[in-house]
């Protein structure tokens, strides 16, 4: 998906957590969204709420169900249907981390030990499961066709771009186009259903609706841009895993193609036995972040990342000057910047 970038003549940059500033904005409904998360992870089967509230405590930024309940405000929604719905954002999200680190065979996330490497593999999947199920429910007790069409359709999405990103794996030979696609899908689509359902509960015309899934998807494109730079240059504290998870795990991320494109013969032949053929050696990681200093490649991805930044933002534009308009643009600028 090929996305020109707009020009602003303002600079992508922001001083402070601009994240910090969405929370403010919607403290009182985030509450209520957390209190829903809570009591809708119940089970009487006790492990369920027990692994899925070890992650959704973890202190993860609760990102997308704040753009839903954000996109609903700018909207002038004055109702409470948004709060289930941001919870069952965040339910689609937790259960894909939870599918994620068991594909990954991830020891952390967000600092602490994985689900997967303390309950195991299978109740790390079947837990997954269980909030898939939970979030199908919340849809359907909304009474929207419309918004379980925007959600069924983006968890369906999201786990075709984790396949995509499987089969990816170890090849040298996708394009930068199957890059994004896979962001698109994996990343991005659910950061665009997250805006649009604010659109959609607030009964907006279809072309505000649209707008706000096309800041979305641009936002999470950057955002998952960012991250992948991040992997090969934070540090583990930042991050709250290990840095170069993606490198040792053979994922071929942009900024491992535009190295390996960008590179020459023996450069190549590096990247043919670490990403295709997993033969990794001590040192191999430092080599790696060194190769894409010498290319440029992670300046030219964080710039690409700001590009999308400016689009999703750009999108806004027909929406009216407001606190929540002029936090979210700083927040995609934010992201765009951000280290960790």
């Amino acid at each position: 998906m090929a996305i020109a970038a707009h020009n602003q003549s303002e600079q992508l940059s922001s001083t402070g957590d601009a994240l910090d500033t969405l929370k403010t904005l919607v403290k009182d409904d985030l509450l209520a969204v957390n209190h829903t998360i809570v009591e809708r992870m119940q089970s009487p089967v006790l492990m369920i709420p027990q692994l899925a509230g070890h992650l959704i405590s973890s202190g993860g930024k609760r990102l997308r169900p704040i753009l839903t309940l954000l996109c609903s405000r700018l909207c002038g929604y004055q109702g409470a249907r948004h709060i289930p719905l941001a919870a069952c954002v965040e339910f689609i999200h937790t259960a894909t981390l939870l599918h994620d680190d068991v594909v990954d065979d991830s020891l952390l996330r967000r600092g602490i030990e994985s689900a997967n490497s303390v309950w195991g593999n299978q109740a790390s999947v079947l837990v997954g499961d269980f909030l898939f199920s939970r979030a199908f429910q919340i849809m359907v007790e909304n009474g929207s066709l419309q918004v379980l069409g925007i959600l069924s359709e983006a968890s369906a999405v999201i786990a075709e771009g984790e396949v995509q990103q499987l089969a990816n794996s170890n090849d040298l030979g996708i394009t930068e186009q199957d890059c994004l696609s896979v962001i698109s899908a994996k990343t991005a689509k659910l950061f665009a259903a997250a805006c649009e359902v604010g659109a959609v509960v607030s009964e907006q015309p279809p072309n505000t609706a649209a707008s706000l899934a096309n800041f979305g998807l641009n936002f999470g494109i950057s955002f998952q841009l960012v991250d992948d730079i991040i992997d090969y240059a934070a540090t583990d504290s930042a991050i709250g895993k290990q840095v170069g998870d993606d490198f040792r795990e053979g994922k071929v991320t942009l900024p491992v193609l535009l190295a390996y494109i960008r590179g020459g013969r023996q450069d190549r032949e590096f990247w043919k036995r670490t990403i295709e053929n997993g033969e990794l050696c001590d040192g191999d990681l430092a080599c790696a972040i060194s190769l894409m200093k010498k290319y440029e490649v992670l300046d030219d991805v964080r710039k690409r990342a700001r590009e999308y930044a400016s689009v999703a933002c750009k999108a806004l534009d027909g929406f009216p000057d407001s606190p929540e308009r002029r936090s979210l643009i700083e927040a995609t600028k934010f992201c765009a910047n951000r280290s960790y």
